[in-house]
Protein backbone atom coordinates (compact mmCIF):
# COMPACT_ATOMS: atom_id res chain seq x y z
CA UNK A 1 0.00 0.00 0.00
CA UNK A 2 1.40 3.33 -1.16
CA UNK A 3 1.47 6.55 1.18
CA UNK A 4 -1.90 8.27 0.95
CA UNK A 5 -1.19 12.12 -0.72
CA UNK A 6 -0.50 15.37 1.19
CA UNK A 7 -3.73 16.89 1.46
CA UNK A 8 -3.32 21.01 2.58
CA UNK A 9 -0.28 22.64 3.86
CA UNK A 10 -0.16 24.40 0.09
CA UNK A 11 1.96 27.95 1.18
CA UNK A 12 4.50 25.49 3.43
CA UNK A 13 4.72 22.74 0.77
CA UNK A 14 5.65 25.88 -2.02
CA UNK A 15 8.37 27.23 0.36
CA UNK A 16 10.11 23.95 0.98
CA UNK A 17 9.72 23.30 -2.66
CA UNK A 18 11.16 26.33 -3.90
CA UNK A 19 14.65 25.96 -1.03
CA UNK A 20 14.73 22.23 -2.90
CA UNK A 21 14.66 23.46 -5.93
CA UNK A 22 17.39 25.85 -5.32
CA UNK A 23 19.64 23.93 -3.48
CA UNK A 24 18.45 25.61 -0.58
CA UNK A 25 16.88 23.44 1.81
CA UNK A 26 18.85 23.28 4.94
CA UNK A 27 20.42 20.11 6.03
CA UNK A 28 18.44 20.13 9.80
CA UNK A 29 14.81 20.74 10.06
CA UNK A 30 12.40 20.61 12.92
CA UNK A 31 9.28 20.54 11.71
CA UNK A 32 6.54 21.34 14.75
CA UNK A 33 3.34 21.21 15.49
CA UNK A 34 0.01 20.22 16.73
CA UNK A 35 -0.82 16.19 17.22
CA UNK A 36 -2.24 14.88 13.86
CA UNK A 37 -1.37 17.92 11.82
CA UNK A 38 0.94 15.53 9.14
CA UNK A 39 4.44 16.79 10.36
CA UNK A 40 5.85 12.99 9.72
CA UNK A 41 3.45 13.44 6.17
CA UNK A 42 5.28 16.55 5.15
CA UNK A 43 8.54 14.86 6.26
CA UNK A 44 8.31 12.46 3.23
CA UNK A 45 7.21 14.23 0.82
CA UNK A 46 10.28 16.53 1.44
CA UNK A 47 12.07 13.24 0.78
CA UNK A 48 10.78 12.42 -1.86
CA UNK A 49 10.70 16.18 -3.71
CA UNK A 50 14.87 15.62 -3.20
CA UNK A 51 14.82 12.23 -4.88
CA UNK A 52 12.42 13.38 -7.17
CA UNK A 53 14.03 12.18 -10.65
CA UNK A 54 11.67 14.80 -12.61
CA UNK A 55 10.24 17.57 -10.03
CA UNK A 56 7.26 19.95 -11.59
CA UNK A 57 7.91 23.57 -11.60
CA UNK A 58 8.01 24.78 -7.96
CA UNK A 59 9.50 21.53 -6.30
CA UNK A 60 6.73 19.17 -6.15
CA UNK A 61 7.77 15.79 -6.50
CA UNK A 62 6.04 14.12 -9.96
CA UNK A 63 4.85 11.07 -7.89
CA UNK A 64 5.10 9.03 -10.75
CA UNK A 65 8.95 8.43 -10.99
CA UNK A 66 10.99 5.43 -9.60
CA UNK A 67 11.96 7.27 -6.70
CA UNK A 68 8.82 8.76 -5.82
CA UNK A 69 7.38 5.56 -6.24
CA UNK A 70 9.64 4.60 -3.91
CA UNK A 71 9.22 6.76 -0.97
CA UNK A 72 5.49 6.01 -1.43
CA UNK A 73 5.46 2.08 -0.90
CA UNK A 74 8.89 3.31 2.41
CA UNK A 75 11.22 1.38 0.64
CA UNK A 76 13.89 3.41 -1.00
CA UNK A 77 16.92 2.48 0.01
CA UNK A 78 17.90 6.15 0.81
CA UNK A 79 15.18 7.35 2.80
CA UNK A 80 15.50 6.01 6.83
CA UNK A 81 12.66 6.56 8.68
CA UNK A 82 13.26 6.40 12.71
CA UNK A 83 10.17 6.43 14.77
CA UNK A 84 10.42 5.83 19.12
CA UNK A 85 10.36 2.04 19.55
CA UNK A 86 9.91 -0.59 22.62
CA UNK A 87 13.40 -2.67 22.95
CA UNK A 88 11.93 -6.08 24.11
CA UNK A 89 14.81 -7.83 24.33
CA UNK A 90 17.73 -6.55 27.04
CA UNK A 91 21.38 -6.75 26.75
CA UNK A 92 24.31 -5.49 27.88
CA UNK A 93 26.27 -5.64 24.42
CA UNK A 94 25.48 -2.63 22.60
CA UNK A 95 25.72 -4.05 19.22
CA UNK A 96 23.03 -6.70 19.91
CA UNK A 97 20.71 -3.42 21.32
CA UNK A 98 21.39 -1.52 17.88
CA UNK A 99 20.55 -5.12 16.00
CA UNK A 100 17.41 -5.11 18.12
CA UNK A 101 16.53 -1.37 17.42
CA UNK A 102 16.88 -2.40 13.74
CA UNK A 103 14.81 -5.22 13.73
CA UNK A 104 11.92 -3.05 15.78
CA UNK A 105 11.71 -0.11 13.53
CA UNK A 106 11.87 -3.15 10.19
CA UNK A 107 8.59 -4.17 11.96
CA UNK A 108 6.81 -0.79 12.43
CA UNK A 109 8.07 -0.52 8.73
CA UNK A 110 6.87 -3.76 7.74
CA UNK A 111 3.03 -2.18 9.40
CA UNK A 112 3.21 0.94 7.80
CA UNK A 113 3.32 -0.90 4.16
CA UNK A 114 0.39 -2.46 4.82
CA UNK A 115 -1.38 0.39 6.31
CA UNK A 116 -0.28 3.88 5.18
CA UNK A 117 -2.22 5.56 8.11
CA UNK A 118 -0.51 4.57 11.39
CA UNK A 119 -1.53 5.13 14.50
CA UNK A 120 0.21 6.92 17.60
CA UNK A 121 3.56 5.55 19.09
CA UNK A 122 2.65 3.72 22.50
CA UNK A 123 3.09 4.94 25.63
CA UNK A 124 6.40 3.04 26.30
CA UNK A 125 8.41 3.87 23.33
CA UNK A 126 10.87 6.31 22.93
CA UNK A 127 14.19 6.86 20.81
CA UNK A 128 16.71 4.74 22.99
CA UNK A 129 20.39 4.92 22.70
CA UNK A 130 20.81 1.76 20.60
CA UNK A 131 17.69 3.50 17.94
CA UNK A 132 20.49 7.26 17.81
CA UNK A 133 23.97 4.53 17.64
CA UNK A 134 21.98 3.10 14.45
CA UNK A 135 20.95 6.61 13.30
CA UNK A 136 24.63 7.55 13.17
CA UNK A 137 25.80 4.65 11.49
CA UNK A 138 23.09 4.99 8.62
CA UNK A 139 24.35 8.28 8.64
CA UNK A 140 27.84 7.46 8.21
CA UNK A 141 27.15 5.48 5.23
CA UNK A 142 27.37 6.17 1.36
CA UNK A 143 24.34 6.61 -0.32
CA UNK A 144 22.65 3.66 -1.94
CA UNK A 145 20.91 4.44 -4.94
CA UNK A 146 21.21 8.45 -5.58
CA UNK A 147 23.41 11.36 -4.99
CA UNK A 148 22.15 12.31 -1.02
CA UNK A 149 19.94 10.38 2.31
CA UNK A 150 16.95 11.62 3.77
CA UNK A 151 16.87 10.44 7.78
CA UNK A 152 13.43 11.12 9.40
CA UNK A 153 13.16 11.13 13.26
CA UNK A 154 9.50 11.46 14.10
CA UNK A 155 8.16 12.69 17.59
CA UNK A 156 11.74 13.04 18.30
CA UNK A 157 10.63 14.42 21.67
CA UNK A 158 10.45 10.98 22.74
CA UNK A 159 14.52 10.92 23.11
CA UNK A 160 14.66 8.42 26.31
CA UNK A 161 14.72 10.08 29.54
CA UNK A 162 15.86 7.36 31.66
CA UNK A 163 19.54 6.21 32.28
CA UNK A 164 22.07 7.39 29.55
CA UNK A 165 19.48 9.38 27.91
CA UNK A 166 22.20 12.35 28.08
CA UNK A 167 24.81 9.75 26.09
CA UNK A 168 21.74 9.59 23.15
CA UNK A 169 21.14 13.36 23.53
CA UNK A 170 24.88 13.76 23.01
CA UNK A 171 24.68 10.97 19.89
CA UNK A 172 22.24 13.19 18.10
CA UNK A 173 23.65 16.32 18.87
CA UNK A 174 27.31 15.28 16.75
CA UNK A 175 25.00 14.19 14.02
CA UNK A 176 23.22 17.57 13.68
CA UNK A 177 26.25 19.78 14.54
CA UNK A 178 28.51 18.01 11.26
CA UNK A 179 26.01 16.30 9.22
CA UNK A 180 27.48 14.88 5.67
CA UNK A 181 26.72 16.91 2.82
CA UNK A 182 25.12 14.45 1.41
CA UNK A 183 22.24 13.97 4.40
CA UNK A 184 19.30 16.09 5.41
CA UNK A 185 17.60 15.47 8.05
CA UNK A 186 14.26 16.28 9.28
CA UNK A 187 12.81 16.34 12.64
CA UNK A 188 9.16 16.07 13.61
CA UNK A 189 7.68 16.96 17.48
CA UNK A 190 4.53 18.06 18.85
CA UNK A 191 6.42 19.58 21.48
CA UNK A 192 9.76 20.96 20.59
CA UNK A 193 10.16 22.59 24.13
CA UNK A 194 10.83 18.77 25.54
CA UNK A 195 13.98 18.66 23.01
CA UNK A 196 17.20 19.89 24.32
CA UNK A 197 17.75 23.32 23.97
CA UNK A 198 21.96 22.45 22.21
CA UNK A 199 19.44 19.86 19.73
CA UNK A 200 16.77 23.06 19.31
CA UNK A 201 19.92 25.49 18.43
CA UNK A 202 20.62 22.93 15.73
CA UNK A 203 17.92 22.49 13.42
CA UNK A 204 15.85 25.24 11.40
CA UNK A 205 12.04 25.53 12.87
CA UNK A 206 9.31 24.85 10.72
CA UNK A 207 5.85 25.42 12.29
CA UNK A 208 3.23 23.49 10.67
CA UNK A 209 -0.25 24.32 11.15
CA UNK A 210 -3.21 22.48 11.01
CA UNK A 211 -5.36 21.42 8.02
CA UNK A 212 -8.43 23.59 6.59
CA UNK A 213 -11.25 21.87 6.90
CA UNK A 214 -11.90 21.78 2.96
CA UNK A 215 -8.41 19.86 3.03
CA UNK A 216 -10.10 17.79 5.57
CA UNK A 217 -13.05 16.81 3.89
CA UNK A 218 -11.49 16.00 0.36
CA UNK A 219 -8.89 13.55 2.57
CA UNK A 220 -11.76 11.91 4.14
CA UNK A 221 -14.17 11.34 1.07
CA UNK A 222 -11.27 10.16 -1.44
CA UNK A 223 -8.88 8.52 1.20
CA UNK A 224 -11.07 7.25 4.00
CA UNK A 225 -14.44 6.57 2.00
CA UNK A 226 -17.09 8.64 4.02
CA UNK A 227 -19.83 10.30 2.80
CA UNK A 228 -20.02 14.23 2.41
CA UNK A 229 -22.04 14.26 5.34
CA UNK A 230 -20.35 12.28 7.57
CA UNK A 231 -17.52 14.02 6.39
CA UNK A 232 -18.57 17.47 6.90
CA UNK A 233 -19.21 16.28 10.35
CA UNK A 234 -15.76 15.12 11.10
CA UNK A 235 -13.95 17.60 9.66
CA UNK A 236 -15.94 20.06 11.62
CA UNK A 237 -14.66 18.17 14.88
CA UNK A 238 -10.82 17.04 13.80
CA UNK A 239 -9.95 20.73 13.82
CA UNK A 240 -7.58 20.47 10.98
CA UNK A 241 -5.51 17.36 11.98
CA UNK A 242 -6.31 14.42 9.90
CA UNK A 243 -3.85 11.81 11.96
CA UNK A 244 -6.08 12.47 14.10
CA UNK A 245 -9.09 10.79 12.36
CA UNK A 246 -7.16 7.98 10.43
CA UNK A 247 -5.34 4.63 11.75
CA UNK A 248 -7.92 3.62 14.59
CA UNK A 249 -5.37 5.03 17.25
CA UNK A 250 -6.22 3.22 20.16
CA UNK A 251 -4.34 5.67 22.16
CA UNK A 252 -6.72 8.98 21.53
CA UNK A 253 -9.17 7.01 22.00
CA UNK A 254 -7.92 6.36 25.58
CA UNK A 255 -7.50 9.48 25.56
CA UNK A 256 -10.97 11.00 24.73
CA UNK A 257 -12.35 7.95 27.31
CA UNK A 258 -10.67 8.98 30.16
CA UNK A 259 -11.55 12.68 29.54
CA UNK A 260 -14.93 12.14 29.31
CA UNK A 261 -14.58 10.35 32.67
CA UNK A 262 -12.74 12.90 34.10
CA UNK A 263 -14.96 15.77 33.03
CA UNK A 264 -18.26 13.75 33.89
CA UNK A 265 -16.87 13.39 37.47
CA UNK A 266 -16.12 17.18 37.88
CA UNK A 267 -19.64 17.73 36.59
CA UNK A 268 -20.74 15.11 39.14
CA UNK A 269 -19.40 17.73 42.20
CA UNK A 270 -18.09 15.06 44.51
CA UNK A 271 -14.28 15.37 45.11
CA UNK A 272 -14.07 11.97 45.41
CA UNK A 273 -14.71 11.25 42.11
CA UNK A 274 -12.54 13.18 40.02
CA UNK A 275 -9.70 12.39 42.88
CA UNK A 276 -10.52 8.61 41.83
CA UNK A 277 -10.30 9.78 37.92
CA UNK A 278 -6.56 11.28 39.00
CA UNK A 279 -5.76 8.43 40.64
CA UNK A 280 -6.01 6.24 37.52
CA UNK A 281 -3.12 8.07 36.16
CA UNK A 282 0.52 6.21 36.50
CA UNK A 283 2.87 8.63 39.20
CA UNK A 284 5.65 10.38 36.82
CA UNK A 285 4.13 9.22 33.52
CA UNK A 286 3.81 12.52 31.83
CA UNK A 287 5.08 11.77 28.39
CA UNK A 288 2.31 8.92 28.16
CA UNK A 289 -1.36 8.97 28.76
CA UNK A 290 -1.32 11.86 30.79
CA UNK A 291 -0.13 14.01 28.39
CA UNK A 292 -2.95 12.75 25.47
CA UNK A 293 -5.45 13.33 28.27
CA UNK A 294 -4.96 17.17 28.44
CA UNK A 295 -4.42 16.89 24.69
CA UNK A 296 -7.75 15.23 24.30
CA UNK A 297 -9.48 17.79 27.39
CA UNK A 298 -8.49 20.70 25.39
CA UNK A 299 -9.91 19.63 22.01
CA UNK A 300 -12.86 18.78 23.89
CA UNK A 301 -13.12 22.78 25.48
CA UNK A 302 -12.25 23.47 21.90
CA UNK A 303 -15.18 21.87 19.90
CA UNK A 304 -17.08 23.23 22.65
CA UNK A 305 -16.02 26.73 21.25
CA UNK A 306 -16.73 26.31 18.19
CA UNK A 307 -20.18 24.95 18.61
CA UNK A 308 -20.87 28.32 21.24
CA UNK A 309 -19.15 30.46 18.23
CA UNK A 310 -22.11 32.51 17.70
CA UNK A 311 -23.20 32.51 21.10
CA UNK A 312 -22.58 35.98 23.37
CA UNK A 313 -19.73 36.42 25.17
CA UNK A 314 -21.26 35.19 28.61
CA UNK A 315 -21.57 31.66 26.73
CA UNK A 316 -17.58 31.60 25.71
CA UNK A 317 -16.38 32.49 28.87
CA UNK A 318 -15.84 29.72 31.47
CA UNK A 319 -14.95 27.25 27.97
CA UNK A 320 -12.47 30.10 27.12
CA UNK A 321 -11.17 29.65 30.85
CA UNK A 322 -11.36 26.03 31.02
CA UNK A 323 -9.34 25.90 27.79
CA UNK A 324 -6.86 28.25 29.40
CA UNK A 325 -6.15 26.36 32.75
CA UNK A 326 -5.91 22.94 30.38
CA UNK A 327 -3.31 24.71 28.13
CA UNK A 328 -1.61 25.57 31.00
CA UNK A 329 -1.29 22.24 32.82
CA UNK A 330 -0.04 21.16 28.84
CA UNK A 331 2.96 23.60 28.99
CA UNK A 332 3.93 22.03 32.41
CA UNK A 333 3.82 18.70 31.53
CA UNK A 334 6.57 19.10 29.48
CA UNK A 335 8.62 19.40 32.87
CA UNK A 336 9.59 16.96 35.35
CA UNK A 337 5.38 16.91 37.43
CA UNK A 338 3.59 14.08 39.22
CA UNK A 339 0.59 13.28 36.57
CA UNK A 340 -1.81 12.39 39.70
CA UNK A 341 -0.99 15.66 41.50
CA UNK A 342 -0.97 17.69 38.80
CA UNK A 343 -4.59 16.11 37.78
CA UNK A 344 -6.43 16.99 40.73
CA UNK A 345 -5.39 20.39 41.04
CA UNK A 346 -6.78 20.56 37.30
CA UNK A 347 -9.87 18.85 38.12
CA UNK A 348 -9.75 21.24 41.37
CA UNK A 349 -9.41 24.71 38.99
CA UNK A 350 -12.26 23.00 36.60
CA UNK A 351 -14.90 21.88 39.25
CA UNK A 352 -14.32 25.48 40.24
CA UNK A 353 -15.71 26.87 37.07
CA UNK A 354 -18.89 24.68 36.90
Amino acid sequence: MSLHPVYGHESLRQRLGAAIARGRLPQAILFSGPPGVGKQRLALWGAAALFCEAPEPGGEPCGTCGPCRQVAGLNHPDLHWFVPIVLKRKSSDPDKLIEEAERALADTMVERREDSRWSAPENAASHSLASVRLLQRRVSRRPFQGTRKVIIIGDADRLIVQEASQEAANALLKVLEEPPEDTTLMLTSGVPERLLPTIRSRVVPVRVGPVPEAAVRRFLEEVAGASARDASRQAAEAQGRIGELVGASSTSAKARDAAERLLAAIRGGAAGEWAGEALRQPPWGARGGYTDLLEALSRHMRNQLAKRASAGPEKLSKPLQALKIIDSHRTAASGNVNPQLSLAVLARELQELT
